[in-house]
């Protein structure tokens, strides 16, 4: 009797492990796709442009877009100036967007989804119509690229990308522990120290995914430059685009991997600081 319930019980066990190994495998075969689309559209693109950085026009190894950009100072100067602009438009973007989201994020003044959809539409409309419509607005107001190439681009800028800094602060900001804000306030903290050494904290991690949406898009951005300063301003961007229409495969490739290489620094940094406020936890907020 003894033998044939353990007969039983290891049958039954060795059915368990079979649907176990299915059930794993499964599992294993939902990212098929994921690694098919990032070999395809990620890995494959990203040799490419390694290929062409540092290769000549007959496809020989060669050094000569990295001594042309490093040598052509008009290259540089745009370099500088993207992300001085790229920069400036994100602090901009965050200093309008931060207490945004967080009236948005706060019930007492927001009791509805309404105000949010609101501020999130525009990216539901294409980029260049509504750069288009930018430029016709700024016009009819008096400030037109040809006069002020500068802040129309500037104008522009703010207003494609505030809703991609909006966007993540709102969902960090749903997830404050508030328990912690009114703990600080009870134990006399003042608003500003409230701020400063317990909300901000907390928000970290979405402020930089704002950075992160912000600042490398702007900074390789051509169509809002090239629309609203009539051509006048020059981005990172701008360069890449004419390179590649004008056939300079080489040189184009070459700055494009500048500006991966750049997203990738920027991710490393951002992700370093988040994933350091999360070990520290809670007890270091206060």
């Amino acid at each position: 009797m003894k033998s044939k319930s353990e007969k039983e019980a290891r049958k039954n066990r060795k059915a368990r492990e079979k649907k176990a190994s299915a059930l794993h495998f499964s599992r294993r075969n939902l990212c098929i796709p994921y690694w098919v689309f990032l070999i395809l559209f990620v890995i494959i693109p990203v040799l490419i442009v390694i290929f062409y950085a540092f290769t000549d026009e007959n496809g020989y190894f060669s050094f000569a877009a990295l001594v042309n950009f490093f040598t052509t100072w008009s290259k540089i100067n745009v370099l500088i100036v993207s992300l001085f602009i790229a920069l400036q438009t994100t602090i901009i973007c965050l200093l309008i967007g931060y207490p945004l989201a967080y009236f948005l994020a706060n019930k007492k003044f927001n009791k509805n989804t309404v105000l949010i959809t609101l501020f999130i539409a525009p990216m539901w409309i294409n980029f260049v119509l509504r750069t288009g419509a930018t430029r016709d607005l700024l016009t009819w107001m008096g400030i037109n690229g040809g006069n002020y190439p500068y802040l129309a681009t500037m104008i522009g800028m703010v207003y494609n990308y505030l809703p991609f800094v909006i966007l993540p602060l709102y969902t960090t900001m749903l997830n404050l522990d508030h328990s912690q804000i009114e703990a600080a306030s009870d134990l006399g903290a003042n608003p500003f120290q409230v701020f400063t050494r317990n909300i901000i904290p907390q928000t970290m991690p979405g402020i930089g995914s704002a950075f992160l949406m912000t600042f490398m898009p702007s900074m390789s951005s051509y169509v809002i430059s090239d629309t609203l300063s009539e051509g006048k301003i020059t981005l990172f961007g701008n360069y890449i685009y004419l390179d590649f229409t004008n056939n300079a495969w080489n040189d184009g490739s070459f700055m494009a991997l500048i500006m991966l290489v750049l997203v990738g620094l920027s991710m490393l940094l951002t992700r370093n600081r988040n994933t350091d406020k999360e070990e520290r936890g809670g007890n270091n907020l206060w």
